[in-house]
C-alpha cells in the first residue's frame, strides 16, 4: 500500500513538473512572439520615418540670417517698390548660392602669377533660368549675377475663368533646354497650380532636370508639387502658415507681382 502511494506521489510530482515545464515553454514562446512583434513594429516605424525623411529632403528651407532679415523688410507693407525689388534681387542671389551647391565640378590646372596649381571648376550640366511671368522676373538678375553664363527662358500662364486651370500663353526656352539644369522661378508658391503646370510644360519638352525656387511657400503649394512632381526639389526662403480664402499666403507679403512692378 505504501509502495502504491509512493508511486502515485511520484507520478503526481512528475505530472506537475511536466505541467510547470510546459507553462514555462509557453511563457517563453509568448515572450518571444511579443518581442518579435515589438521588433517588427519598431522596424516598420523606422522605415516609415525614413520614408518621411527622404520625402522631406526634397524641400529645402533657408534659415540664413541675411535672408531672413531681408525677407522681414520685404514683408513690411510700408516697404516701397524700389526697395522691394532690390531686396528680391539680393535674396535671389543668396538663395542660388545654396540651390547650386550640388553642381558637379572637375579638376583643372591654373597658372597663378607664381606657379601652376590644380583647382576646381564647374563641369557637366549647364544652367537655365526659367521665370514664371510676371513675378518670377524679379528673381532673374540676382541669380544671373552668380551664374552669368546661364541662359534665360520664360513661361507665361493665366487661369482659365471657366476651368480654373492654368493655360500657357507664352513659352520661350533655350534651344538646348533639355540638356540644362532648369531653375523655375516664382516668388510665391501658393496653391502650386502655376508652378506644377510650368514644370509639366517643361517635361513635355523633354526637360527632366528641374529645381523650383520660391521666396515664400504655403503648405498647400508644397504638397501639390510633391504630389505632381516628386522628383523636383523645392527651395524656399520661408514656409508660411496657410492660404486664405482668396488664395493669398498668410502671413505672406501680399501680391509679389504688384509690389514688384508698382501696379497696386
Amino acid at each position: 500500500m505504501r509502495s502504491i502511494c509512493s508511486k502515485r506521489q511520484r507520478n503526481t510530482a512528475e505530472l506537475k513538473g511536466r505541467t510547470d515545464y510546459t507553462i514555462l515553454i509557453r511563457i517563453f514562446l509568448l515572450r518571444r512572439t511579443s518581442y518579435a512583434y515589438i521588433i517588427l513594429q519598431v522596424t516598420d516605424s523606422r522605415h516609415q520615418q525614413e520614408k518621411e525623411r527622404v520625402k522631406m529632403t526634397k524641400v529645402h528651407v533657408f534659415d540664413h540670417p541675411l535672408i531672413q532679415h531681408k525677407l522681414s523688410i520685404m514683408r513690411d507693407k510700408n516697404t516701397g517698390t524700389k526697395e522691394f525689388r532690390e531686396l528680391l534681387d539680393e535674396i535671389s542671389m543668396l538663395m542660388v548660392y545654396e540651390v547650386t551647391r550640388d553642381l558637379p565640378t572637375q579638376e583643372i590646372e591654373v597658372e597663378t602669377p607664381l606657379t601652376m596649381m590644380k583647382s576646381r571648376a564647374l563641369a557637366g550640366i549647364p544652367i537655365g533660368v526659367i521665370p514664371i511671368l510676371r513675378a518670377g522676373l524679379g528673381m532673374v538678375n540676382g541669380i544671373m549675377n552668380l551664374v552669368p553664363n546661364a541662359k534665360i527662358g520664360h513661361i507665361g500662364l493665366y487661369r482659365d475663368p471657366e476651368t480654373l486651370q492654368p493655360v500657357e500663353y507664352y513659352c520661350k526656352l533655350p534651344s538646348d533646354a533639355e540638356q540644362r539644369l532648369l531653375l523655375v522661378l516664382d516668388p510665391m508658391l501658393a496653391t502650386g497650380g502655376s508652378a506644377s503646370a510650368a514644370i509639366n510644360f517643361l517635361k513635355q519638352r523633354g526637360c527632366n532636370h528641374i529645381k523650383l525656387v520660391n521666396l515664400i511657400a504655403a503648405p498647400e503649394g508644397v504638397k501639390r508639387i510633391e504630389k505632381d512632381h516628386p522628383d523636383v526639389d523645392i527651395y524656399v526662403a520661408a514656409m508660411d502658415e496657410r492660404l486664405n480664402d482668396h488664395g493669398y499666403i498668410i502671413p505672406g507679403l501680399g501680391d509679389a507681382g504688384d509690389r514688384l512692378f508698382g501696379t497696386k
